[in-house]
């Protein structure tokens, strides 16, 4: 054990080192290295604010200056930080352009040599201004292997295979296509934006409004910058590895086989002292040194000296990769996979062909002791010390970073395992029993084995065993309670097959699982044993969690006290710590989905048809709907004191105390509030009443009542728990319990109906008021999840939605609903189908599925592999084959009809949601869904990676997939997300500070949340992605547009990066960084990137949808700056017609509409049609705001205006018709419209006000603000809410 511990603080150690590499060395550095380039560019540094980027508040150490010396290159000065380590510079220099070719070598100062892992401020001597030496060393085999990796990756740092192939954490991004590389410099060239005539506005064809065709190809549109320049033809090792002992002696390490651009082929070997030339062949070993050998340190330098190819490109090909915007080549902390490819040329990659069968991952080279131990690292991350905010930090730095490696290495062992590629623990037993350890992980498959789970429904209970295992893990994680770990869980599905992949306890594989569990029960509770010191860790999750302890008995029929449900073990493990598993239950099950006999649900649920049968009795409440039905509770809990003390007050007035006893029920309590004077002043004082000690009888009965009222478990103070065990087949109460279990049972059934009558429908609510914007699968599911929706819930959300009086403003959020209906059953399908297809027919099978679901083709027929790869000696005793080599071909006989038929069954069965429909083309008729979009729908939920060309789905003659068409299939990751807490306490307070009208403040408050994010996730990450945004909208406010555009094109590159090119989150980025090149002169660039936010979001949900609107009012709005008339009122005139739909037609977005409509027709001098127009935004101003209101008024001076133009108008023609060619012409006003005026209304449809921001102008804003706030408290506050010029809340939406 002490021999452990030792090992581990080494190994924190270690963690720390490589964690700074991850976060500085590869990210946040490398804007160090722009900043010198932008120095030597153009004198001027926007570096600045970057480099001190890394800098954590609570470390005010100022960075200083240090000069480097590398061998053959001009001394150059670095800005370092003191809490740095020395292998940070090391990282530097491999990244920047005139060192990048060195890995092996020493720091020096004044001739010592700096120890790698030593934090700069502990280096006696270094200080502004010291030089360090880069010293060579000599190589050892781990040195030269990890040389030849980092030229490997040089070479290939522009090519992007290894994004379509999902590998190493790349991924795509095509900003910087639009935008012709950087922004910032490009925004020196705006001297051609003065001159319009130059820019060329149109659009292409697919993306004019009312386009039927969605073309795939310009998804992924060519990179001129990745026509690859190739250095070399092959690098690889050689056959002749590794040396022979002789060789060995005379320091040789390994030899490579080198063929370059002019087909040279060399045989080169790498020793101590670097590498050079031998005289071996392909055919004979001679390993002494050729004539000349160009004995050199570096590989690039020998190659430099044997091929000028080499030499030339590889020099261009850095200074390329130095360009390219860091965001572009970070490798990001999950891998996001592409769901089109291109077809990628496979090109030889010696560094590829030793990964693959290596069981370790090329990063863990750095760490020593070979494979990881997950278990310890997950564990010790945990226990790190979290007293102060640098300690937090790192702590939770070192999770982020275990978290996000342990998911790789998961993903990479799950797919091994279906791949046939790793040896069962228990070979003997059949296919779906067995069961894996690779790489430290253990790993097992979905199916029922043992008849485990017999009675929940079969395999179908153990294939939601595992996801809901993880929401558990999720939720103990997030509560973190010193001394209780769970296991690192990763759930993959992968090729039909879904795996879990698990952390392994000390100690439990050399025992049997009955001596291990000394909490919790093996077998769902007929056996249940406790343990004081669990409870004592789980109470401390009762409360956050809602966890109610309670007692169960066991099979001698004793009392057992838990604080958890029955199924979670607890098992100590050798290293002493404190394990749960098996969080399968631990929020209560949802009775809705679990009917139980003799129990009736309360009516809303009845109503809509609940309890329904479920295919397993898994099914539970989603954390987020115990969260929200227990905040909903607390305000009833809230008015019901209030009211009872309004009573007891009326009662003393009248002098009758009548007993106040009898309590309404809960539901009661609604309708009498609104009509109660002085309710609000009763809350305060029930809220007072309920933080007193409850020493006054009359106020504790008033808190009693209101207690029982909600089922709170406690009676002096409001406290709502859980008991997940009830309805849990196979547990027994004690007797004596039996009035706590039947509070429980109402209490899940009031759960269950507050889900289906409060959040079905406010979800919905916020759908027509457009606060939720779903644009496809993946929003809607995070819709439905936010507010507590499990998705099995999607058909009876649908039929809501069909029945609502307003379902016409709902089309969008239907479809969308239907398609994910849809294809969430054709996974289902897909799951089972691939389940039985042998390795070598998997591309045929799954474009013969692909053909049955989309394509018209009526027969699609499967092509069979041909008969000389399908052997016909196979064996059938041979049980131990891989999960994946089912040897049958039952897929083939699939018919489309078929298909579609099990799709409405299983939509029938699984969502009791009747889909009319005998083939896809009716489907997409009936609903109006695309077939572009349902391809992209279930290549993303299957992991399919399809070849992007024009597919012909219509064609009846032939099928739209051939197997050539499909590239690769990925694995769906399920994974924990570790938070960083202190990061996003700052994040939300600076949002609220902005919210108040705090810009400043907030501001800083967003830019310390940006640091700390940057501290714990490294630079790529969702939240990191949010705060940008944030703070390029606060830039933009506050006007500074450089600022803004700069951390604009930072969030769009990182959207792209970590949730994919087309995800609607990285549409509205665009979108965002659009307006802000516009205000910035850059006009051209503003439409592509228009056209591209329009192109995607029409591949991704279609045109019918509210937000198309506001897109195409952007693109209108700057085709009308660049005077192309008639095309802005296509896309304008189309914004006109969605906002009716979706916002209503007296709704004040479609006053806007017409008037931005009216002012190009004026441009045209079409002044009938603009007096149209503005008419009617001025009547529905007039109704909607009162003829008083500034908008009225401005939209009536405009009406006057245009009248008076149209008059002179007329009055030219008739001068005309009269006096023929003579007549005298008043010149008539043509105006073309001036950039600020469209800039102007640009800001005003994308909700943003801009703020005059003097010290005055400030405090005014504040105490407006805080007017309003005490008005709205008081709800006095009758105002439209669209209208008021200052309100920040709908100006600044915080997304």
């Amino acid at each position: 054990m002490h021999y452990a511990r030792k090992h581990l603080y080494s190994w924190i150690d270690l963690i720390k080192s490589a964690l700074f590499s991850m976060v500085n060395g590869d990210g946040a550095h490398e804007n160090v290295e722009d900043t010198e380039s932008k120095q030597d560019g153009n004198g001027e540094v926007d570096g600045g604010e970057e480099s001190n980027e890394q800098e954590v508040i609570v470390i005010q150490d100022t960075g200083f200056t240090v000069k480097i010396q590398a061998p053959g290159t001009e001394p150059f000065d670095l800005q370092v930080s003191p809490q740095e380590m020395v292998q940070e510079i090391h990282q530097v220099l491999m990244d920047r352009e005139d060192t990048c070719h060195r890995t092996c070598f020493s720091l020096q100062l004044d001739g010592n040599v700096l120890d790698n892992f030593a934090e700069l401020k502990s280096i006696e001597g270094l200080q502004e201004g010291s030089l360090l030496k880069v010293v060579e060393e000599p190589y050892t085999v781990r040195e030269a292997r990890i040389h030849v990796r980092h030229i490997r990756d040089l070479l290939k740092s522009l090519d992007p295979s290894d994004a379509y192939n999902g590998v190493d954490c790349n991924s795509l991004s095509f900003l910087s296509i639009f935008t012709d590389g950087d922004l910032g410099d490009s925004g020196k060239r705006k001297k051609k934006g003065t001159e319009l005539e130059q820019i060329d506005c149109t659009p292409p064809e697919h993306i004019l409004p009312g386009s039927k065709e969605r073309p795939l190809v310009p998804l992924q549109p060519q990179n001129k910058e990745w026509k690859p320049m190739q250095c070399l033809k092959v690098l690889t090792m050689s056959g002749w590895n590794p040396p022979p002992g002789n060789r060995k002696m005379h320091g040789d390490l390994m030899y490579l086989y080198i063929v370059t651009v002019e087909e040279r082929h060399v045989s080169v070997t790498a020793s101590t002292r670097g590498f050079y030339l031998n005289q071996s062949t392909t055919y004979t070993f001679n390993p002494k040194p050729a004539n000349p050998s160009f004995l050199s340190h570096s590989l690039v330098e020998l190659l430099s000296q044997i091929s000028p190819a080499f030499k030339k490109n590889f020099t261009a090909l850095q200074k390329k990769r130095v360009q390219r915007h860091p965001f572009e080549r970070i490798a990001t902390p999950f891998q996001v996979y592409s769901w089109t490819a291109p077809q990628v040329d496979h090109a030889m990659d010696c560094v590829r062909a030793e990964d693959a069968y290596t069981s370790r991952l090329g990063y863990e080279e750095h760490i020593p002791g070979q494979t990881r131990d997950w278990n310890e690292e997950l564990q010790t991350t945990r226990e790190l010390p979290r007293k102060n905010l640098p300690e937090r930090l790192l702590r939770e730095r070192a999770i982020f970073k275990v978290h996000s490696d342990f998911a790789a290495a998961a993903t990479r062992g799950a797919m091994a395992v279906i791949d046939g590629n790793v040896m069962a623990i228990n070979p003997g037993e059949e296919t779906r029993m067995q069961m894996f350890i690779w790489n430290n992980i253990f790993f097992s498959l979905g199916f029922d084995v043992r008849d485990h789970y017999r009675e929940l429904g079969g395999d179908a209970a153990a294939h939601a065993a595992p996801t809901n295992d993880l929401n558990g893990v999720r939720a103990y994680g997030a509560v973190d309670v010193e001394g209780l770990y769970t296991l690192g869980t990763v759930v993959v599905d992968y090729r039909g097959y879904r795996v879990t992949a698990q952390s392994i306890i000390p100690g439990i594989l050399e025992r049997e699982q009955e001596q291990s569990v000394i909490y919790g029960s093996i077998d769902f509770g007929k056996t249940v044993v406790s343990h004081s010191k669990y409870l004592e860790l789980l109470e401390k999750t009762s409360r956050p969690l809602k966890v109610q302890k309670h007692s169960v008995l066991n099979e001698k029929n004793d009392m057992v006290e838990l604080c958890s449900s029955v199924e979670c073990k607890g098992i100590i493990g050798n290293d002493g710590r404190h394990y749960i598993l098996d969080l399968l239950r631990t929020f209560p099950p949802d009775l809705n989905f679990l009917p139980v006999d003799g129990e009736d649900l309360p009516l809303e649920s009845q109503h809509q048809g609940f309890p329904r049968q479920h295919r397993h009795r898994l099914a539970c409440l989603r954390q987020e709907l115990i969260e929200a039905f227990v905040e909903h509770r607390y305000l009833l809990f809230m008015k019901m004191a209030a009211l009872q003390l309004m009573q007891q007050k009326a009662n003393k007035d009248t002098k009758t105390d009548t007993p106040n006893g009898e309590c309404k029920s809960p539901l009661e309590g609604k309708e009498l509030e609104e009509s109660i004077p002085g309710l609000s002043q009763a809350k305060e004082l029930a809220a007072s009443l309920v933080a007193e000690d409850g020493s006054d009888p009359k106020s504790r009965e008033v808190v009693l009542n209101a207690c029982k009222a909600v089922g709170s478990i406690c009676n002096t103070s409001f406290d709502i728990r859980f008991n997940p065990d009830i309805f849990s087949p196979g547990v027994r109460f004690p007797d004596d319990s039996a009035d706590d279990v039947q509070k429980q049972k109402q209490l899940l059934k009031d759960a269950a109906a507050f889900l289906v009558s409060c959040q079905i429908p406010s979800l919905v609510k916020d759908c027509l008021d457009h606060s939720a914007l779903p644009m496809d699968g993946a929003t809607l599911t995070e819709a439905l999840h936010q507010r507590g929706i499990n998705v099995r819930y999607l058909g009876t959300v649908l039929e809501f939605v069909d029945k609502t009086p307003a379902k016409a403003q709902l089309e969008h959020f239907y479809r969308i609903g239907i398609s994910e209906l849809i294809t969430r059953c054709a996974k289902h399908i897909f799951k089972t189908y691939l389940q039985g297809v042998e390795l070598s027919a998997l591309s045929a099978a799954v474009s013969h599925f692909l053909n049955c679901f989309l394509s018209s083709f009526p027969d699609a027929v499967a092509h069979l592999p041909p008969d000389e790869l399908v052997s016909r000696r196979k064996s059938r005793k041979r049980r131990n084959r891989v999960p994946g080599s089912g040897d049958n071909t039952a897929w083939a006989s699939l018919t489309p009809s078929e298909l579609w038929k099990n799709i409405g069954s299983e939509a029938q069965s699984y969502y009791h949601f009747a889909i009319q429909c005998e083939s896809v083309d009716q489907v997409v008729e009936k609903y109006g869904l695309q077939k572009t979009n349902l391809l992209r729908e279930i290549s993303i939920k299957t992991g399919i990676q399809i070849l992007i060309k024009e597919y012909n789905f219509d064609s009846r003659h032939k099928p739209a997939f051939t197997e050539e068409d499909i590239l690769n299939i990925f694995p769906v990751v399920k994974h924990v997300n570790p938070k960083a807490s202190d990061a996003f306490h700052f994040f939300q307070s600076g949002q609220a500070k902005v919210q108040q009208g705090f810009l400043k403040e907030g501001c800083e408050l967003i830019n310390e949340a940006l640091n700390l994010f940057n501290n714990v996730y490294g630079p790529m990450h969702v939240e990191i992605c949010a705060c940008l945004r944030l703070l390029a909208r606060l830039n933009y406010i506050m006007g500074d547009h450089p600022e803004a555009l700069s951390n604009q094109q930072k969030a769009v590159l990182m959207s792209e990066r970590v949730l994919g090119i087309e995800h609607p989150n990285t549409i509205q980025e665009y979108m965002h960084l659009a307006l802000y090149c516009f205000a910035n002169g850059q006009l051209s660039t503003a439409l592509k990137l228009l056209y591209r936010a329009r192109y995607l979001m029409l591949l991704v949900c279609g045109e019918d949808h509210p937000e198309m609107a506001l897109l195409d009012s952007n693109i209108g709005l700057v085709l009308h700056g660049v005077m192309e008339y008639d095309l802005s009122l296509r896309f304008l005139e189309n914004a006109l017609t969605i906002n009716t739909k979706y916002h209503g037609s007296r709704s004040l977005k479609v006053a806007l509409s017409h008037h931005l409509v009216a002012r190009v027709y004026e441009s045209k001098a079409e002044f009938r049609s603009a007096l149209q127009h503005e008419k009617e935004g001025y009547t529905i101003y007039k109704n909607q705001m009162g003829e008083a209101h500034e908008k009225t008024k401005e939209s009536s001076e405009y009406l006057k205006y245009l009248t008076q133009q149209a008059v002179a108008l007329q009055r030219t023609m008739n001068e005309i018709y009269k006096n023929g060619s003579n007549a005298s012409i008043m010149p008539l006003k043509f105006t073309a419209p001036s950039m600020a005026s469209v800039l102007e209304q640009l800001n005003i449809i994308n909700g943003i006000i801009f703020i005059p921001l003097s010290q005055k102008d400030l405090e005014n804003l504040k105490a407006e603000v805080q007017r309003r706030q005490q008005l709205q408290e008081l709800g006095k506050n009758e105002e439209p809410s669209e209208d008021s010029p200052l309100e920040l809340e709908d100006k600044i939406p915080i997304d």
